[in-house]
């Protein structure tokens, strides 16, 4: 699309590269399963390099966090809060932290939030048992100063999880979490189509919201209508 060329510059046009969105199909269940579907069908064609990119900051980042070899956290530089917005949950199974926009005016900003986010890990990570320190870094798209160090540091981090044995064993995980995962949304789509449920759902919802019934008795009916027509 236009607006897909228009972020990604001469990388859309490149021949050896392939960018595409992921249809949501109504809900982040739908994201998630698409991505990964693509992340497999790509490396079964051979791309040997996949980046997965999300937008705002909640489940569908925790979702990728569980489909990727290598989660990384892009954040801004800037007015010295930066630790205000954090987002705990993801940086902690954050595997490397990158302040975006380290040039001109913002560099400065940039190395304080570096400096910031790099004791945050610290703290948040002080009782992991991972052997890899994540590590936090600044770059600066314009100029291009800093991507090198990050590649790099990236293919560190690759080189020692397959030496310890941790890249494979990660990728074993994630294919349990999304065998699971597949089925609570299979599961899920069925009930949900179900023409007696979707009856049953919309006068238990009413009744939810006023509080006639509580969410607990709701769900149990629910779940008995569907096994039970």
């Amino acid at each position: 699309s236009s607006g897909i060329n228009a972020e990604y510059g001469g990388l859309s046009a490149h021949p050896s590269a392939f960018i595409r969105p992921s249809p949501s199909r109504g809900h982040l269940g739908g994201v998630a399963r698409a991505t990964n579907d693509a992340i497999q069908l790509c490396e079964a064609a051979g791309y040997d390099i996949i980046i997965v990119e999300t937008v705002g900051a909640g489940q569908s980042e925790i979702a990728v966090a569980n489909m990727t070899d290598l989660f990384t956290l892009l954040i801004p530089p800037g007015s010295g809060d930066e630790l205000q917005g954090i987002k705990k949950g993801i940086v902690e199974v954050a595997d490397m932290v990158i302040v975006t926009k380290a040039d001109g005016n913002l560099k400065t900003a940039a190395r304080l939030a570096k400096t910031e986010y790099s004791r945050a890990l610290r703290l948040l990570r002080s009782h992991s048992d991972d052997s890899w320190t994540p590590f936090v870094m600044t770059v600066s798209s314009l100029s291009g100063e800093g991507l090198g160090e990050v590649w790099e540091e990236m293919c560190e981090y690759k080189q020692g999880k397959v030496a310890n044995g941790q890249f494979l064993e990660r990728r074993r995980r994630q294919r349990l979490t999304w065998l699971w995962g597949h089925v609570q949304d299979y599961l899920l789509d069925t009930l949900t189509c179900d023409p007696h449920v979707k009856e049953l759902m919309a006068r238990l919802e009413q009744n939810v919201l006023s509080g006639r019934v509580m969410p607990g008795a709701a769900a149990k009916e629910i779940l008995t209508t569907f096994l039970n027509r």
